[in-house]
């Protein structure tokens, strides 16, 4: 198995729903200071990575993923819920959860439509899979609300869906590839670059709050002049992204991406056959967008591996993570003269 990919399965085994992204920020963290690279966390809590003290170009992708919080406890002692992000409920209808109480204990859960069983409800599978349709079935003994307010479990806790990661045939399958695909691509290259970093004016910003849309918007440090954002490439009908490639984003629903950038990502792809395409995304924003929103004066350009389903059972392909990372190497090697 590739490094890039035992990264990532380590990543997506840590719960980072948005706004609760400290396990996983400090896993990162720990793994590159073992590899002599210096972090430190922005006031909002994003972590930034590199050795030199002035980086011109910083690369960014986004640890926090969809989920979910307890939103109240219902009258048989399971738990009403609130979406973290475009979770699509559909497609985590039946999956298995941690709910994270702010104390700190964990206790097992599984989402379901109310009255699930089609020996009762015939309507079941006609309902709308919607938040005020389905609950949160615990894993525990209780029968009023009582019984769960003992445990400790409030509204505000967290609630984290299992991954379930799977590698087979070079895809990897599961939740949350949107970014934590992107990110083991950081995390790879970061370890690559180990030994460059006290020269190469490059720093690597990993993001906590981009599925709410305001991840980007500040904590860079002021020595930036490019923002390259690495984020998950569309993949289905309308758009030309694939699993096996590196999608270049030359436009998203918030606008186009800064021109030179993009060109030179299209040209360097070109003259070193990485495998990729050029896409407009109909639907999405990045953290390059809080960025440009949040009024930066820097360039930003977005690239990152094609991942089908988004917001559902994801995949990619190993592939993608390399040409991905590939296209990120050619950049900065042609930037910085490495």
């Amino acid at each position: 198995m590739e490094r890039v990919v035992e990264i990532l399965r380590e990543i997506l085994g840590i719960p980072s729903p948005t706004g609760y992204t400290r396990e996983v920020l400090a896993h990162i963290e720990k793994r590159l200071n073992e590899a002599g690279i210096r972090t430190y966390y922005t006031n909002k809590g994003a972590l930034i990575a590199g050795n030199h003290p002035e980086p011109e170009l910083v690369i960014a992708g986004h640890v926090d993923t969809l989920g979910a919080m307890v939103k109240g406890i219902l009258p048989d002692g399971h738990l009403s819920f609130t979406k973290i992000g475009g979770l699509l409920l559909p497609t985590f209808e039946g999956e298995y959860c941690t709910i994270i109480t702010r104390s700190g204990k964990k206790f097992r859960g599984t989402l379901l439509l109310k009255n699930p069983s089609v020996h009762v409800n015939r309507e079941a599978g006609k309902k709308e899979r919607k938040e005020e349709n389905m609950y949160i079935r615990l894993d525990e003994l209780v029968e009023k609300k009582e019984d769960t307010e003992k445990l400790g479990i409030r509204p505000g806790d967290f609630i984290a869906f299992d991954p379930k990661f799977e590698y087979v045939n070079g895809f990897v399958k599961a939740h949350f590839l949107d970014d934590k695909a992107s990110v083991a691509v950081m995390i790879d290259l970061l370890l690559d670059l180990a030994d460059e970093l006290e020269k190469l004016p490059v720093a690597f910003f990993f993001s906590p709050y981009e599925e709410v849309g305001h991840g980007g918007s500040a904590g860079y440090p002021s020595s930036t002049k490019e923002l390259l954002v690495v984020d998950m490439g569309v993949v289905g009908e309308g758009v030309y992204g694939k699993e096996t490639a590196v999608s270049i984003a030359a436009k998203d629903s918030t606008g186009p991406y800064d021109y030179e950038m993009t060109t030179r990502l299209i040209e360097l792809a070109e003259e070193k056959d990485i495998p990729h395409v050029v896409d407009i995304f109909p639907y999405y924003g990045s953290d390059g967008s809080a960025a440009l929103r949040a009024g930066w004066d820097f360039r930003v350009a977005l690239l990152g591996p094609g991942v089908h389903a988004s917001h559902g059972m994801e995949r990619t392909h190993v592939k993608g993570l390399l040409a991905t990372k590939e296209l990120i190497m050619a950049y900065i090697e042609e930037k910085f003269g490495l």
